[in-house]
């Protein structure tokens, strides 16, 4: 296989410089916010606590996947709903939260298996994003959806790539392997398939990991965790499956009834408000098959221009699979 050309170096935001992490936060500050947040080689897309006078928009990825984890979804992306999605209804105790996410552990069993892709190859992911734009002295914007492709090493030794609309093409960096500074959380294959398969090994390792990655309370980290692996990597079925079942036990978390993805289609999704910024985060699912739609972030009240029940950003995923190297559609 042709080795991956080397790349231009790109102006990115640090959350960018590992697998698309651009569009998973956007920070709006003020002169008299508190310091950048630290983002190590290996750190995904934790958010800092803001000072209070802070606003933060959160682009977050919503992800369209097809039937079994690994098909298409051929309708044309649009821009995002202009409705103002539900409201969290339940707490953690006692709760729709707790059976939801038991009966998406259930579907999640049943994705597809790829257990017998090879070290060599490369998840491919085409999508579509919009993510919250803020320039000093002006106006929040969310622009339309546009193409953004990403191939990463099944196994993380290898360099990945990124092909955005509007931005050209770029070599990602290897991930760290274990015992560097962010191998707990790399997300290829190889390492998602080591993670426990239990709900309460899983939940330990949350635990345990996520407040690592960055300067949140605890269970907030784990929540932002789980949604960055499923997301942004084909996790394997016992490993997802251990991964909703584990947040099952996260404070918190809440259904949303009556909320809707970025092609316009009607769901229910598990969320979490972020405690350190206002926006609630939604892990979008359909309401009947419990399928994983995507992800959002939502303003949970006004800051700046942006109004509270604005969806600030989403990524609409048309199609993932496995190819034989960076660069090849399937």
């Amino acid at each position: 296989m042709n080795q991956l050309p080397e790349l231009p170096e790109r102006d990115l935001p640090p959350a960018r410089h590992r697998l698309l992490k651009e569009h998973l936060m956007t920070e709006i500050r003020r002169e008299d916010q508190a310091p950048a947040p630290r983002w190590d080689k290996g750190n995904k897309w934790l958010r800092p606590a803001l000072a209070a006078a802070a606003v933060a928009t959160a682009a977050v990825t919503v992800m369209v996947l097809p039937s079994g984890g690994g098909g298409t979804d051929d309708r044309p992306p649009g821009k995002a709903p202009a409705a103002q999605p539900g409201t969290p209804t339940d707490e953690r105790s006692g709760t729709p939260a707790v059976a939801l996410l038991e009966n998406i552990a259930l579907a999640a069993e049943q994705q597809t298996d790829y257990s017998g892709i090879e070290d060599d190859q490369y998840v491919y992911i085409d999508s579509r994003v919009s993510y919250a734009r803020y320039e000093e002295g002006g106006r929040t914007t969310i622009p339309p959806l546009h193409r953004s492709e990403q191939w990463t090493s099944v196994d993380g030794s290898r360099k990945g790539l990124i092909r955005e609309q509007g931005r050209g093409r770029w070599a990602t960096d290897p991930d760290p392997g274990p015992g560097e500074p962010g191998g707990e959380v790399a997300t290829h294959y190889r390492h998602l398939s080591t993670l426990p398969t239990d709900p309460d090994g899983m939940y330990d390792w949350l635990r345990r990991t996520a407040p690592d990655q960055g300067g949140q309370e605890t269970e907030q980290a784990m929540f932002v965790l789980v949604g960055d692996l499923i997301r942004d990597a084909i996790v394997p079925p016992e490993q997802n499956a251990a991964l909703y079942r584990a947040v099952a036990r996260i404070e918190g978390v809440t259904v949303v009834e009556n909320a809707v993805d970025a092609l316009g289609r009607k769901a229910v999704a598990v969320a979490r408000q972020d405690p350190d910024n206002p926006t609630r985060d939604e892990w979008l699912f359909d309401a009947g098959t419990h399928e994983f739609l995507g992800e959002r972030s939502v303003a949970s009240e006004d800051y700046s221009d942006v109004r509270k029940g604005t969806v600030t950003s989403n990524t609409v995923i048309t199609r993932r699979a496995v190819v034989d190297e960076a660069g090849r559609r399937p």
